[in-house]
C-alpha cells in the first residue's frame, strides 16, 4: 500500500518513542516533524499545532496517503491500532484472542496508568503550580513508576520468559521500552524486575529499537 505517513513528536517523549518503535518494526518509512515541548512555551501549545491535533499532544500520526483522505491519529495506543490494521503484516499482536488481550491489558497498563501520572505537563504543574520541590516531584515520579512497574513484571510471568510474540517483540515492548528509558532517567530503582530488564536489554539490541532511540532522533538535544 502506497502512504505518506508523517509522524509529529517530541525527541524525549516516551509515547512518541513508542509509535516510532511500532513504525520501524512494520517497517514503514515516515517522515518526523519535532514538536519541542518546552521551547517556546510549548510548541504543542501554539495555534499551528493544536489545529493539526486540538489535543496539544504528541504523538501525532498523519497518513496522508490514507484511501479516505488524509487522516489524522494522536494517542500512541490508538496509533498502534492503526499500524496494526493498515499494515497488518508483520503483525504487533499474537494471532490468539486472549493472548492480544493480554499484550493489550499490559500495554494500556502502562500507557494509561503509569505514564500520565509522570508526563511531563503533570511534572510542570506539580513544580510550577503546587511549588511542589525538585526532591518531591521525583519521588512522586519514582513512586508511581515504581507501582506500575511492579504489576508489569508480575504480568510478565504469563510470557515464560519470551517476548510478547514469542522470539520477536511487538505492541507490548514498543511501550514497555520507553517507559524502562524513562525511569532510567529519574534514576529509578529497577532491580526488583529482573523480567522487565531482560526484555528491555534484549529488545535494546535490535535495530527498530535502536533507531527509534531519543538520543538518535534529528531533534535530539
Amino acid at each position: 500500500m502506497n502512504t505518506e505517513l508523517t509522524l509529529y513528536g517530541y525527541w524525549r517523549s516516551s509515547a512518541a518513542y513508542c509509535v516510532r518503535i511500532a513504525l520501524n518494526l512494520k517497517g514503514l518509512a515516515y517522515r518526523q516533524e519535532p514538536v519541542h515541548l518546552v521551547k517556546d512555551g510549548g510548541q504543542q501549545h501554539q495555534d499551528a499545532y493544536r489545529e493539526l491535533n486540538p489535543q496539544g499532544l504528541v504523538p501525532l500520526l498523519v497518513d496522508a496517503g490514507n484511501a479516505g483522505g488524509e487522516i489524522r491519529i494522536a494517542q500512541s495506543l490508538a496509533i498502534l491500532e492503526y499500524l496494526e490494521e493498515v499494515f497488518p503484516v508483520p503483525a504487533l499482536l499474537p494471532a490468539d484472542p486472549a493472548q492480544r488481550a493480554l499484550v493489550r491489558s499490559l500495554a494500556m497498563h502502562i500507557a494509561c496508568e503509569v505514564h500520565p501520572l509522570n508526563n511531563l505537563r503533570v511534572l510542570q504543574y506539580l513544580k510550577a503550580e503546587l511549588g511542589v520541590s525538585d526532591e518531591a516531584k521525583d519521588a512522586w515520579y519514582r513512586h508511581w513508576v515504581g507501582a506500575g512497574l511492579a504489576a508489569v513484571e508480575k504480568g510478565l510471568e504469563a510470557f515464560g520468559g519470551k517476548l510478547s510474540l514469542g522470539s520477536r517483540p511487538g505492541y507490548l515492548e514498543a511501550c514497555l521500552v520507553p517507559q524502562v528509558y524513562n525511569a532510567r532517567r529519574f534514576d529509578c530503582d529497577l532491580s526488583a524486575y529482573p523480567r522487565i530488564l531482560d526484555i528491555a536489554a534484549r529488545c535494546e539490541a535490535l535495530e527498530a529499537f535502536r533507531n527509534a532511540a531519543p538520543e538518535v532522533q534529528p531533534d535530539a538535544q
